[in-house]
């Protein structure tokens, strides 16, 4: 069933399945008509020869530059020429994709002043695959992500290159071959389909689904930790969380008890310490914050896939024009930077639980670097080097990007969201944690091999997961491809699917 676009209801999960799972769309019916609706209004107001920003005047500091009307006609062309300033390599498919779903949302509301045909067009793209290829760099996100946009404006005059059946084609050769019309672009058409953070939001919805994913398995891999570094379990019992009030803690005190429900530990059975050290009873605290920064991020992503980002933006039932600063990338930018911190945050987090797993003085009993080879063999010694140098790279990457703004255009743009630049580091962020974690992972299973006693069931679970991937390391054997399959394992989230189809969700 198509996923419908009507202004209102894109959530970040149904972006995801469109961009990254393919799924089909709709323009709500009532959406046309609202375009339609805007579309008129704005042609008289053409014809009647009333000033509007990037219709019939220049753009950026050339917006007290008046166009003729034939000029008003050419105008959008070199408009999407100009911003087509992009530098590198192409964007993902589905952020560009994501991208797509979020400009055609916005125009459902019908203020934006496009054709029909432009939003029409969009939707065509989406469902025969079609995919523009766009260089991810080059947008400071205001006004919007211009230059990564523009390359998808340039397939509405049959021109840019597009990804088709697998196969990179210049654009009007990819709509021919999937059987799309080329709408070309008339008045306010090309700013219309650029002139939004579509592509950053975008991203940032995409990164927000797969870090929710990561947070959860990092909750996994703590519990595995814990138990087998004899966890005093009671920082976990969800009532003293309750009692503060956090509700990231509490959701992430929920995920680890269920995690280990049914381990020894909670029999009275094991000699466990009082008090434990900060990296493994403030876990529930530290994945919380996590949690709650993510869920924030999440509700400001949702309310910009849902809003109008233009400028101008067209009010038909007042036959009015606003000018403003709706593209600007800021509300999204700030908290996704904290976002990216956050995933930072729990990625040091992580490797202090697999500095306890591997220092002899303080993993409870396990061989040092959990090898009975000392000395011959230095067992996971290395994979900490490797962890650290993954968190040394995600600390410069978590220096926020929103407090970044270089001027530009003559100062007329003298503040700018750089929000481009935050989901760009954010990927790279998210891409270190998936190969942290999974050395958590790794060596967590290794020292539960060590430990006789009944695992939790989701531990145990999982544990066995990673023996389909990774082999008990006996004697020394080169880590790489261990480390890069374990980063694989935790980014497809095969570790959690089965630990959830064994406990049920974790929150």
């Amino acid at each position: 069933m198509a996923i419908v676009l009507d202004g209102s209801n894109l959530t970040v999960e149904k972006l995801v399945r469109i961009a990254r799972y393919n799924e089909p769309v709709e323009l709500h019916p009532d959406a046309l008509v609202r375009i339609k609706v805007c579309r008129r209004m704005l042609e008289k107001k053409i014809e009647a020869k009333e000033t509007m920003y990037g219709v019939n005047t220049g753009i950026g500091e050339f917006s007290e530059i008046v166009l003729n009307d034939e000029q008003v006609q050419e105008f959008q062309k070199y408009l999407i020429y100009n911003h087509s300033a992009g530098i590198g390599d192409p964007a993902p498919a589905e952020y560009v994709r994501g991208a797509i779903a979020g400009r055609i949302n916005v125009h459902a509301h019908g203020n934006s002043g496009c054709r029909p045909e432009i939003t029409l067009t969009l939707i065509e793209m989406l469902n025969k695959k079609v995919t523009p290829v766009v260089c991810q760099k080059g947008s400071v996100g205001a006004c919007g992500d211009l230059a990564p946009m523009s390359q998808i404006a340039l397939l509405m005059m049959g021109e840019g290159e597009a990804y088709f059946n697998g196969e990179k084609l210049p654009g009007k050769i990819a709509f021919e071959k999937a059987g799309i019309k080329v709408p070309g672009l008339q008045a306010r058409d090309g700013l219309a389909t650029i002139n939004g953070s579509n592509l950053l939001t975008a991203m940032s919805a995409i990164h927000l689904y797969d870090i929710n994913r990561w947070l959860k398995q990092a909750e996994v891999a703590a519990s595995m930790s814990l138990e087998a570094l004899y966890a005093n379990l009671k920082p976990y019992d969800v009532r003293l969380h309750e009692k503060r009030g956090f509700k990231g803690a509490v959701r992430s005190a929920k995920s680890i008890k269920k995690c280990v429900d049914g381990s020894d530990l909670l029999s009275g059975k094991i000699k466990i310490k009082v008090q434990d050290a900060y990296s493994m009873r403030s876990t529930p605290q530290v994945v919380g914050a996590a949690h709650d920064a993510v869920k924030h991020a999440k509700e400001q992503v949702e309310i910009e896939l849902n809003g109008v980002g233009d400028n101008p933006i067209f009010l038909p039932e007042e036959e009015l024009t606003l000018t403003g600063a709706n593209f600007q990338g800021s509300p999204v930018s700030l908290p996704m930077d904290m976002v990216g911190a956050a995933v930072t945050m729990v990625s040091v987090l992580s490797e202090r639980r697999l500095n306890r797993l591997l220092n002899p003085a303080l993993s409870v009993g396990l061989p040092a670097f959990l090898t009975k080879g000392a000395g011959m063999f230095s067992g996971l010694m290395l994979s900490q080097y490797t962890a650290d140098s993954l968190i040394v790279e995600q600390r410069i990457l978590s220096t926020p990007a929103s407090i970044q703004s270089i001027p530009a255009a003559a100062d007329q743009e003298d503040f700018v969201s750089m929000g481009m630049n935050t989901a760009v580091k954010n990927a790279q962020i998210l891409d270190n944690a998936y190969g942290v974690l999974g050395i958590e992972f790794m060596a967590a299973a290794q020292a539960l091999d060590f430990r006789e006693f009944s695992h939790g069931r989701g531990v145990e679970t999982a544990r066995k997961v990673i023996r389909k991937h990774i082999d008990h390391l006996d004697i020394d054997r080169p880590l790489y491809p261990d480390h890069t399959k374990m980063k694989e394992v935790v980014k497809s989230c095969e570790i959690l699917n089965e630990v959830e189809k064994e406990i049920g969700d974790l929150e």
